[in-house]
């Protein structure tokens, strides 16, 4: 397929495209869930490797600034969500940085025992908060809401609320600053998972009032399978929350391995072990994709493929519902549709070269990357949605069979 959709040709990123590793004959839209290989980082990769490990040895914690890695990490991704330098820190997995904050927050409102989230929350930061209230033990409650119902569940009672920007399922965004404003109304912290926003939407921690924030590195961030997660403390809670994880790398004078620990002043106090900097040098070398980027424009280009897509699929896939916010202001990057047979059918498109994914029980996801996606490849990617769901091809046992990883 070699049309050019006419929105093609005024698009401002479209030379974005040629900085991706993507296979011949595929149409890429799970950046949501892994984000594509920048063909610039095997080179980094095997440049820390042969040059820094391999002739610098343990040297290269201090010649080639590894020691710095978090840090200089953490800065780069605050640029993309609206964080002032030393408020971001690449570290850890989302769900330990999520165990982190979480109990930092809380820590700093110790008289009110209400963690509030909603259903559209990633299970896992629903795991942590219900683990870290049962290792507390001091009466914590976590109280799940619909995600309509947030702001008016906010009470006295509320010690932090902690939501998903956009939701893993539906891709439906909330108001980061209206229900922020909301929680410090009430006396509360709000703290904000961007799994699905960092690199995807425009986000302003800074300017919503946001406290805390976790995200991970491997979605829209493009730093590879498993790339570190990243936190945000606001400047005023930095030097008043300890990470209950006290790791040496969080201490003032590491290399003095004093017995006794005092947290050392600002974000890295956030840190706990020594970095992965294998995975933290690809992370960082893939943000480099972001250095020439407006994310004004990386939203607009969204809307404009999310929007076609869900008119083409609505006039080509009858079959299909609409699980996905209709307002694109109220979406974030992606559309959700559902499907009684949904695993099924993604399988099959799978199979045609079209990759999205899927969730329980059956909504079919559709990741819309901007740096790397036409609007011409939106098109064709309905076109072959259209072909398996009119020819039934998706009703094959192999489809049908449930992989580890949907």
């Amino acid at each position: 397929m070699t049309s050019q959709h006419p929105a093609d040709t005024a698009d401002v990123l479209a030379s974005k495209k040629q900085a991706f590793q993507i296979p011949d004959g595929v149409i890429y839209l799970d950046g949501n869930s892994l984000g594509v290989l920048p063909k610039h980082v095997p080179a980094r990769i095997a440049q820390v490797i042969n040059e820094e490990w391999g002739n610098s040895l343990i040297r290269a914690w201090n010649t080639h600034s590894w020691i710095d890695l978090p840090a200089r990490t953490g800065d780069r991704i605050g640029k993309l969500i609206g964080a002032p330098a030393g408020t971001v820190v690449a570290c850890d997995s989302t769900s330990v940085n999520v165990f982190k904050v979480l109990s930092a927050a809380l820590a700093l409102r110790p008289e009110r025992k209400v963690i509030l989230s909603d259903n559209g929350n990633f299970p896992t930061d629903l795991y942590v908060a219900s683990g870290l209230k049962q290792l507390l033990d001091k009466g914590h409650e976590l109280k799940v809401v619909d995600p309509e119902a947030v702001k008016d569940a906010i009470d006295e009672d509320v010690a932090v609320v902690m939501l998903t920007q956009v939701d893993y399922r539906t891709g439906r965004v909330h108001d980061m600053a209206d229900i922020t404003r909301a929680a410090h109304d009430a006396g509360a912290l709000a703290m904000w998972d961007l799994a699905h926003s960092a690199g995807a939407i425009p986000v302003d921690l800074h300017g919503a009032g946001a406290d805390f924030a976790v995200g991970c590195g491997y979605k829209y961030l493009n730093g590879g399978p498993g790339a570190p997660a990243f936190l945000y403390v606001a400047p005023e809670h930095q030097d008043k929350v300890t990470s209950p994880l006290t790791g040496w790398m969080g201490h003032e004078a590491p290399f003095a391995f004093d017995l006794d620990y005092r947290p050392v002043s600002g974000i890295s106090r956030m840190t706990v072990g020594t970095p992965a900097i294998l995975a933290l040098s690809s992370l960082h070398a893939a943000l480099d994709v972001f250095e020439d980027v407006d994310m004004a424009d990386i939203r607009r280009k969204s809307v404009s493929l999310s929007e076609l897509f869900i008119a083409e699929v609505e006039a080509k896939c009858p079959q299909l519902e609409l699980a996905s916010p209709r307002d694109p202001n109220a979406r974030g990057s992606q559309v959700s549709f559902r499907f009684k047979e949904g695993y099924a059918v993604m399988q099959a498109l799978i199979d045609r070269g079209v990759i999205g994914d899927f969730r329980a029980p059956d909504v079919m996801r559709f990741g819309f990357t901007p740096l790397y996606l036409s609007h011409q490849d939106i098109v064709d990617a309905v076109e072959i949605l259209k072909d398996i769901l009119d020819t039934e091809s998706w009703n094959r046992p192999e489809f049908k069979t449930r992989a580890k990883v949907t």
